[in-house]
Order: C-alpha cells, then sequence, then structure tokens
C-alpha cells in the first residue's frame, strides 16, 4: 500500500485497541490514545526503510536516504543468506527484512528499552521521529507542497508538547507498566502494531508479504503471505485510495469514540 494508506491503518488500529481495551473497562488514558495513535500512524510507514522510493526515505532529508540505502543492503544480505530452494533471486531487499514479525517485535522492543533507559530526551526523540512520519503519512498532501524544514518543526513541537501532557501525573507515562522505572516503557507497543499492520496492509496487495519469516512454508523460507489472488490489489489502485482509505477513517473514527466511552 501507499504511505497514506499505511498511517490511516496505523491510527486507526490503535483506537481499536483503546475501543477494545474500554469495552473491557481497562480505559486507556486519553493523552495515550493520541500518542500512540500517532506513534503508530508514523510507525506504519517505517517498514520501507528499505524502499528509496518511500515516504521515509524523504522524512529526513540525506540521513533518511544513506539510511534507507544501509536497510535495503542489510536486508537483501539477509535474504540471500537465509533463502531458500523455493524461494526467488532478488536483485534488492524490499519487503523482506523489515516486512517480517521479528523486525516489527525488535524495533519496538529497541524502541521501549530506549524509552527507559534514556529518559525524557530519548522519549523525545522517539516521538519526534514518529510525529514526522505522522505529518508526511496523514497529512501528506500539505507535506508534500511543504519544506521539510517545516514538516521538522511541526513533528519537534508536536512531540515537546505531547511529552510535557504524558509527564503529568495520570497522563500515562505509567500506563501498563506501572514498576519503578518502567515509565514509557509501553512506547514500543504502538511501533510494533504500526509495523504489523504495515505488513498485513502490503499482504493485500498483489506481491503479499513475507511477514512469518524465518517461519518457513513449503520450500519456502520468506513465503508471501495474502489472500487469494484475486482478493489482491495493487498499490496505489481505486480499492486502496476509493475502498480502504475511507474505510480506515471510518474504523479510526469508531474506535477513537468507543476508546473516549462514546459508544
Amino acid at each position: 500500500m501507499m504511505g497514506p494508506a499505511h498511517s490511516l491503518s496505523g491510527a486507526a488500529a490503535w483506537l481499536g485497541v483503546g475501543a477494545a481495551l474500554s469495552a473491557t473497562g481497562h480505559e486507556m488514558p486519553w493523552p495515550v490514545l493520541v500518542v500512540g495513535a500517532l506513534i503508530c500512524a508514523g510507525a506504519a510507514l517505517a517498514p520501507d526503510l528499505d524502499h528509496k522510493s518511500a515516504t521515509i526515505s524523504r522524512a529526513f532529508g540525506p540521513l533518511s536516504r544513506g539510511l534507507c540505502e544501509v536497510i535495503d543492503k542489510l536486508s537483501h544480505a539477509v535474504y540471500k543468506a537465509t533463502r531458500k530452494q523455493g524461494d526467488p533471486r532478488r536483485s534488492g531487499g524490499h519487503r523482506t527484512l523489515t516486512h517480517t514479525w521479528v523486525w516489527a517485535v525488535l524495533i519496538g522492543a529497541g524502541a521501549s528499552l530506549l524509552a527507559v533507559v534514556g529518559g525524557r530526551w530519548a522519549v523525545l526523540g522517539i516521538l519526534f521521529v514518529h510525529m514526522v512520519l505522522a505529518v508526511e503519512g496523514l497529512l501528506w498532501r500539505m507535506a508534500r507542497v511543504s519544506s521539510d524544514v517545516l514538516v521538522w518543526l511541526l513533528g519537534a513541537t508536536s512531540a515537546w508538547i505531547l511529552a510535557d501532557v504524558l509527564h503529568q501525573p495520570g497522563n500515562g507515562s505509567d500506563w501498563l507498566f506501572g514498576g519503578a522505572g518502567q515509565e514509557y516503557l509501553w512506547l514500543g507497543l504502538p511501533i510494533v502494531l504500526g509495523a504489523l499492520v504495515h505488513d498485513i496492509g502490503d499482504a493485500l496487495t498483489v506481491s503479499g508479504c513475507p511477514i512469518l519469516w524465518p517461519i518457513p512454508i513449503g520450500r519456502k523460507r520468506w513465503y508471501p503471505v495474502g489472500p487469494p489472488k484475486g482478493m489482491r490489489f495493487r498499490a496505489g489502485s481505486w480499492v486502496e485510495l476509493k475502498v480502504l482509505m475511507p474505510a480506515f477513517m471510518v474504523l479510526g473514527g469508531a474506535g477513537g469514540l468507543g476508546a473516549l466511552g462514546y459508544l
């Protein structure tokens, strides 16, 4: 799928989690709901770090473009080292390592560890990266015609404000993990969810997605998981633009209302 659809699906997924928790009597604090939805929207773009033309490759200028080249080469190397006889030969790493559950868990766990060990500045860094990506994905029309500096400023300002809100007592810095020194440990959860939602979205397209790697399926270790071919669509097609994106908006709105107790 394209970047905007990925971001919308990520935000909708986190809001859906909030609604599910609310329905079971475990309401999510509203700052966690908002911050988590934005992080998830940004994280839903991150698996395309292996694609030089993806939104994330442009989001941070030369830094993200250079990182994309490194991740592409790393992903290709892992693919070649672990492929089975049934896996085709490839010349690049797109839709390989970063499109697996292993990558999603590692990135989320790394972010949680960084937030706990690094304190406020690490939290600000995590929020800044994902706020910029959320702007690029959710406000993509404005981001495309705006300068990178303005997008970065918006991301930095949002990160600073949201970090201050979360830091207030009862606003969710210790949500889900209440032990001493476990503040912000939950920040990795929307990152994991965003990456997995991205993979599921890509699995619906023509090429499928090897989300289950390294679990072998038949003669393939990089099996492109997806529905029957007749139910798949091409990225950027009318199905994505006219059906899925509006559906994500409706589901996200319903999830938000449910999480806040209005449904």
